[in-house]
């Protein structure tokens, strides 16, 4: 399961159920999904220094924009927990695009909303499906480890990077591929 993980929910139910199930189940799981994460978000933490790392980049003039499949209530929760609102410059939910990861298209509308152009970007995610959905759209990519998912994978699917963890590349934030939006 953890490798359909970073999916739009339509998607992640036809990896794990099969096409046909996944439109017979696929609103009762997403309610369900919804309402277990919005009951359980006092439990849910961001990356360790993930919020450390947004702040790095803002402060560097890095224009940050967040992408994620969550919709909006789910959004809200994860905004809360990772707390950068206040540096981040906008976000790309499930909800404003029409086909999500792996295609690339919430990477394109991040892109827009960053104002960037795909080679001045790097698009960092801990799922094969982040870095597919960034190649496409003709994004370098960093993957992180989270579990789950191997560098070799990550690397496989395309990403110029991996660290064992975003604290490790906020360690290494200078040397890393992130300094060349900042040098």
């Amino acid at each position: 399961m953890h490798r359909a993980i970073g999916k739009g929910s339509g998607k992640l139910l036809s990896t794990l159920l099969g096409d046909e199930d996944a439109e017979r189940v696929g609103d009762e799981a997403k309610e369900l999904h919804s309402r277990f994460y919005l009951e359980t978000a006092e439990l849910l933490r961001p990356f360790d220094q993930a919020p450390e790392l947004v702040r790095a980049l803002a402060a560097k003039d890095v224009r940050v924009v967040l992408a994620t499949s969550a919709g909006p209530d789910e959004l809200d929760v994860l905004r809360k927990a990772l707390g950068v609102d206040d540096v981040v410059k906008d976000i790309v939910a499930g909800s404003d695009v029409e086909a999500t990861k792996p295609d690339p298209e919430p990477v394109k509308v991040a892109l827009e909303k960053a104002g960037t152009a795909p080679e001045d970007t790097i698009f960092v995610g801990d799922a094969v499906w982040d870095v597919r959905a960034a190649t496409k759209a003709g994004v370098r990519t960093i993957g992180v480890l989270s579990g789950g998912v191997s560098a070799a994978e990550l690397e496989e699917a395309g990403a110029i990077a991996t660290y064992d963890d975003v604290a490790a590349l906020l360690a290494d934030l200078e040397k890393s591929p992130l300094a060349t939006l900042f040098s």
